[in-house]
This record gives C-alpha cells, structure tokens and sequence, in this order.
C-alpha cells in the first residue's frame, strides 16, 4: 500500500518536475545545438586548412612521410605528384621583376575598371531619371545600389572559386562579362533594365576586388615586396570613383548620360588587352598545367599534381569553398571586426556621391563636371598616404634589424598605419561638415579631401594587409568576406544620405558620421594590444597554425635527409678517390 500512496501522494511536485525537466531539456537541447554548430564549423575548417596545407606541401615537395625527396614523390595508387624544384622558373615566386611588376599594372587597371564602374553614372542620374520619368528621391540611388548589391554577391563566389580554379580564367571571364553588362547599360531601355544590368555589372566588377589579393600573394613571397604592392593597388581602387563623376558630370550637360558607359566601355577595351595577357599565377593550377603537360607527352606516364588528386565534388565546393568567408565573417573576430570597420569607411566613401553634389551645387551652385572635380583631392589623400607607408616599412626593417621585440609582432606588421588613418578619416569629416557654409570659400570644405583620402587608404591597407597576412593562403577568402559585407553596407547607407543630410543639415550629418568613424577607429588600436591573443584563440588560426608548423617540420626533416646524403655521398667519393 505504501507504494501506491507514494505514487499518488505526489503528482504536484511530481507535474512541476516534469515541467522543469522539460524546460531543462529544452535549454540543454538550444545548447548542445549550439556547440554541435561550433564543432560542425571548427572540423569543417581544420579539413579546409588540411587541405590545402597539404596541398602546399606537395607543391612544395615536402613528402607527407619519409619518402625519399625528389621533384616528384610516390602518391596514392603509384601515381608520380609533380612539384616545384629549387628554383623552377615556373614558381611565380621566381618569375622577373619586370613581369611581376607587369602583372601588378594590369591588376591596378582591372580594379580602376572595377571602382569606376561603380559611380559611373553618379553624375548622370538626373539626366537618366528625367529621360525615364523617375521622381521618387530613393530610386534615383539604385543605379549605384544595384551595382554594389553585385559587390555583395561576387566576392563570396569569386574569392573562393580562384582557390578552387585558378586566377586567369575566372579574371578574364568576369572581364569580358563586365564589358557585355557595361554596353546593355549604354543600350538600356528603360529604367528597370538598367537597373538590373547595373546589378550584373557590379557582380562581374567585383572579381578583381577578391582576387587580385590572391594574385599578389601568388607572386610576391616576401611580406615588405607584398604589402607594396598592395599599397599601390589600393590606391587604384579609390582613383577609379573618383574619375566617373567627372566623365559622367561633363559628359551629360554636353553629349548625353550614355555617353559615360560609352566611354567606359572604350576604357575597359584597352585595359582588355593586357588581361588577355594575364598569366595564370596560382601554383596548384600550375602544376597541373606542367603534370598535363607530361602526359600529354608522354601517354603512359602517371604524372599528376597534389591538386589533381584531391577530391572534387560538389558538396566538398559547397559545404568548403563557397561558405569558407562566411565561416570566417561568423567565426573570425579579426574579420568580423575588421569588416566593420571597414564597411562604415566604405559606405561613408560612396555616401559622398549623394552628398557632394548637396554640398557643391546646392550650397555653392556649381555645375555636375565641376562638382566631380571637387572629388580629386581625395585622390591626392589617397597618394599622399603612400610615403607614409612606405616610410612605416623602413622604420619596420630598422626595428627588425636592431631586434626589437615588437618588430617581429604580426600586429606591428600594418596595423600602427590604421592608427594613423583613422583619427585623419574623422577629422576630415568634422572638416566638411563645419566649413560647408555660404559664407566661406567652396575650397575650404573641398580640401577637407585631402585628410578623407589618406584616412581612407591608410586604414584599408593597414586592415587588409592585416588579415591577408594573418590568414595568409586563405587571403582571398578573407579579403572576399571583408568585401562583401563593407559592400552591403554601401548599399543600405547610401539610401539614407539625402534624407539624413535634410533632417540634420550638413555639419550635424557630416558630425554623425566622423562620431561613428570615431567610435570604430579604436578597433586597430585593440589589434595591437591584444590581437596575438585573439589570434591564439581563434579557432581557424590554431587551425592554419598547426597545419603550417606540421609542413614546417617535414620540410625541416627533408632538408636533414638531403644533408645526410649529402654527407653520405662525399664519405663514398672520398673513398673511392683514395
């Protein structure tokens, strides 16, 4: 009996355990979610790293056990894996200086195409509207929006798929894509059609912005020959906005608005022909080329690269490639910080082609051409804050040179240039907003551009260079998150220019957004101070690391097999010699 009035004797704190447990359960279940969603990220990253690390080592002829070394070494099924020999030519690392530097220039053209493309018809709106009927004050900010919605998209296929792919055919192809779009745009029927061909210009625009990264980490091995470059390439992408205002302004008040894509058309026509010669720099698709090639020659022969042998499916493409900038933008606190940073930068940069023509021809009443001049000395910030760079790299090298500890930090690499850039990027906005007046000299606020485009460029190669050193042969991937999200930000910003500059007038507008910039440019400073620490708990980083320390030490093993022969070798000739 007793075990029956036990049983009966407790159903009310009975039911209340019950609902307890399952609220318990539930939370533990929301949990165990989470972390399985953690753990699914975190394995999906270490095979990536894997990956590619071997790879890299294949490429590099490093046997993945103790086989012996040789420029091609014994891989699964007795197939031969090519690899690089000591000093082959064909490594891009040993290519000439002068075709280096010819690769670097047809890059700068093709992301001078890019950005151009991006406020081509920035002054030539009005005209466009009126001709189509348009009224509504928003839309007159889609033709820049939908090319940056193709921003968003682009760089997340593009990045990844030059890792998958190789450079060359995806440049070229996204090339001649951006000129087809480009003359549907100077065609356009109406105003829907050009808004949807504004989209696929810019999804076509963008590969140069993901790629041209990977590209010069193809070429350059050393950091100081690396981070140049990217300061030169940089600097092309801020001249190409700032030239379309000036041909759309001048072009439509005297030979029509169709003219501006006419004229860019003629643009990417010449810059056409040296990305036809564009070679391709990716060393696995190399390879593959040179295994071919032995084939070919030779029927018989089992010749192939590390590349050739890995498996590729399509879910390995989904579920490794496509969503690794995601992976990074979700996971990343580096990335996710730097994206942040960077995204206000950018949206604020292309927010000036709503809020110059509010400042330079409402306030002081000047023409559209004129007022795309206004934008040129941004550019001169922007070349002004190239000495500084490179004068960082000498003080740098010194500091290496002497020992200093800090020197030989990652964070001390770039980052100090962002610390740097950033205070200029605010004080170039408190500049504009207060001196645009009546009462004061056009000059006055237009100059507030020279400290916008040094701010501008210092804090983009600091941040970019950062992570593309950081997450070195993931450098595409990263650059590729960093530039989809800045660019959904100059997306959705844009959209709100006209209605914020209304609402609070030009100084309390322009005083927002330096605030804003304020707040964020504390973000390289964080860097330095505790972003090794950040970068020791990342999870894709321990991930990178302990793939390149694994490759690190065959290559140290392989180097000590080669002296032991070596050594061997000598002993049997020096016998054989007495």
């Amino acid at each position: 009996m007793s075990s029956p009035s036990v049983t009966h004797a407790g159903p009310g704190p009975q039911l209340h355990r019950q609902h307890t447990n399952v609220s318990s359960k539930s939370s533990h279940r929301h949990d165990t979610g989470l972390t399985h969603f953690a753990e699914l990220v975190q394995s999906i990253s270490n095979q990536d790293a894997e990956a590619r690390y071997r790879a890299e080592e294949a490429d590099n002829k490093i046997p993945a056990d103790d086989t012996p070394d040789s420029s091609r070494f014994q891989g699964a099924g007795g197939k031969t894996i090519i690899s690089w020999e000591v000093n082959d030519p064909e490594n891009p690392y040993n290519w000439p200086g002068w075709r280096k530097k010819l690769i670097l220039l047809t890059t700068m053209m093709t992301v001078i195409n890019s950005t151009m493309g991006s406020a081509l018809p920035s002054m030539a709106i009005p005209y466009m509207t009126r001709e189509w009927g348009v009224t509504s004050q928003p839309q007159m900010v889609l033709p820049i929006s939908t090319f940056l919605m193709g921003y968003v998209f682009g760089p997340i296929i593009w990045g990844p798929l030059s890792e998958h792919m190789g450079r060359r055919v995806l440049s070229t192809g996204s090339f001649l894509m951006f000129m087809v779009w480009t003359l549907a745009c100077a065609l356009a029927p109406n105003w829907p059609a050009m808004l949807v061909f504004r989209f696929f210009v810019g999804t076509c625009a963008s590969a140069p912005i993901a790629i041209v990264t990977g590209i010069l980490a193809d070429i350059f091995n050393d950091s100081v020959q690396r981070g140049r470059a990217m300061a030169w390439f940089m600097v092309t992408t801020v001249f190409g906005p700032l030239l379309a205002p000036i041909i759309s302004g001048f072009c439509s008040e005297s030979i029509g608005w169709r003219w501006t894509f006419w004229i860019g058309l003629i643009f990417a026509g010449l810059t056409l022909i040296l990305v036809l010669f564009l070679p391709e720099t990716y060393a696995p698709v190399l390879l593959s080329h040179r295994a071919a090639k032995i084939r070919k020659a030779d029927p018989n022969a089992q010749v192939y690269s590390a590349t050739e042998l890995e498996p590729r499916d399509m879910t390995q493409l989904i579920t490794r490639v496509l969503t690794r900038p995601i992976r990074m933008i979700l996971t990343e606190l580096i990335v996710t910080a730097t994206c942040l940073y960077l995204s206000l930068v950018y949206a604020i940069f292309y927010m000036s082609f709503q809020a110059f023509p509010i400042i330079f021809q409402n306030v002081y009443d000047l023409s559209p051409g004129v007022t795309g001049l206004c934008y040129l000395p941004i550019g001169l910030g922007a070349i002004l804050s190239l000495p500084i760079f490179f004068s960082y790299d000498g003080v740098l090298l010194r500091a290496k040179a002497r020992g200093a500890s800090w020197s030989r930090k990652e964070e001390f690499r770039r980052v100090p240039l962002a610390t740097i850039g950033g205070p200029l990027f605010v004080i170039s906005l408190f500049w504009l907003g207060w001196t645009a007046q009546p009462g004061v000299s056009f000059v006055a606020p237009m100059l507030a551009g020279i400290p916008f485009g040094a701010g501008f460029m210092l804090i983009f190669m600091a941040l970019l260079n950062y992570i593309t050193d950081a997450y070195e042969i993931f450098a595409a991937s990263a650059n590729a998150a960093a530039s989809s999200c800045r660019s959904i930000f100059a997306v959705v910003l844009p959209l709100a220019t006209t209605p914020m500059f209304a609402r609070l007038g030009i100084s309390g507008a322009c005083s927002l957004l330096g605030g804003l910039s304020l707040l964020m440019c504390v973000i390289p400073f964080i860097f330095i101070w505790k972003g090794e620490e950040i970068r020791a708990r990342s999870k894709f980083c321990i991930a990178l690391k302990e793939q390149k320390l694994e490759m690190e030490r065959r290559n140290e093993e392989q180097q000590r097999r080669k002296a032991r022969a070596a050594a061997s070798s000598g002993v049997v000739i020096e016998k054989e010699t007495v």
